[in-house]
């Protein structure tokens, strides 16, 4: 594999310097040999000037968060970082790869839980090349293999978890967001590893049942909620009359026999569980009767 290696190269301003008095004794040897009329003198001039002509063309802008890949007729040269003008040897290829921190969102992929159930999944991905070597020699277009790559990854982790939590399953891909971050980071990195690039962050950005299926979902977590809600109210309800129920037999208030308990039971139950407000009737006779 290509590894990237840093390359140091001379600076720009100081070749232009140099070139540039080069240059102007070039010109100067020209003027001196046609004044002597030396035909030899000017033919080595001239090719002279034409070599420092062509060295000008070594110069080159490294911009921040930027570096200039170097090849020599294929081969792999070196990496330049340090930004400013910088010049190297005019034969040597210049690419520059950008090493800012990027991002994209990934397309809305339709796929199948653990459970078997269709959603829609999309994820956002922060990534930077981090070796500019492997990201342009090891694959043929490293922007388009990221891309491919996290969906990739991304559809293979929505098939290892379920959209919910099930019994036995403790994290889903809607409860866990954190833990499923971690793991959708760390499933891309694997992949994209060779291509010389990290990835600094990628979470969720879109999840939802497929339409086909949404409204019966929908109505399955409406159960589940109320079913959720009724058991807490009636365990709280059976608290609070047994209490009442404690608190009349130790303050003496009032013997009540099974049947007169039992009706007390239901009636308070009633009151405590029912989804609207009680109209309580006044019993103006004996409780007996």
């Amino acid at each position: 594999m290509n590894q990237e290696k840093s390359r140091k190269v001379a600076s720009g301003y100081a070749m232009i310097a140099v070139l540039a008095v080069m240059q102007g004794v070039l010109v100067y040897a020209i003027v001196a040999a046609l004044r002597a009329h030396s035909i030899g003198g000017v033919i080595a001039a001239v090719l002279a000037s034409v070599v420092v002509l062509f060295l000008w063309v070594g110069l080159f802008m490294v911009h921040p968060n930027e570096a200039k890949v170097l090849q020599l007729f294929g081969a792999y040269a070196g990496t330049v970082h340090e930004p400013g003008l910088k010049w190297a040897n005019p034969f040597f290829a210049k690419t520059a790869v950008s090493t800012r921190v990027r991002n994209f969102e990934s397309g809305r992929l339709k796929v199948n839980d653990s459970s078997g159930s269709p959603i829609e999944i999309a994820a956002v991905v922060v990534w930077k090349v981090f070796d500019t070597a492997e990201a342009l020699f090891e694959v043929d277009d490293y922007e388009e293999f990221v891309r491919i790559q996290s969906e990739s990854a991304l559809r293979n982790l929505s098939t290892t978890y379920p959209y919910e939590p099930n019994e036995g399953e403790r994290i889903s891909l809607r409860s866990h967001p954190s833990e499923i971050a971690v793991a959708l980071c760390n499933e891309i990195q694997d992949r994209l590893e060779k291509a010389g690039v990290t990835v600094i962050e990628a979470r969720i950005s879109h999840l939802a049942y497929s339409p086909e299926i949404a409204n019966a979902m929908l109505r399955r977590q409406q159960a589940s909620a109320i079913i959720a809600a009724r058991t807490q109210i009636v365990a709280g309800a059976v608290g609070m009359v047994d209490m009442a129920l404690k608190e009349l037999s130790a303050n003496d208030i009032v013997d009540l026999d099974p049947e007169r308990r039992a009706a007390m039971v239901s009636n308070l139950l009633v009151v405590l569980c029912g989804e609207e407000g009680a109209k309580p009737v006044v019993n103006t006779g004996s409780l007996y009767t």
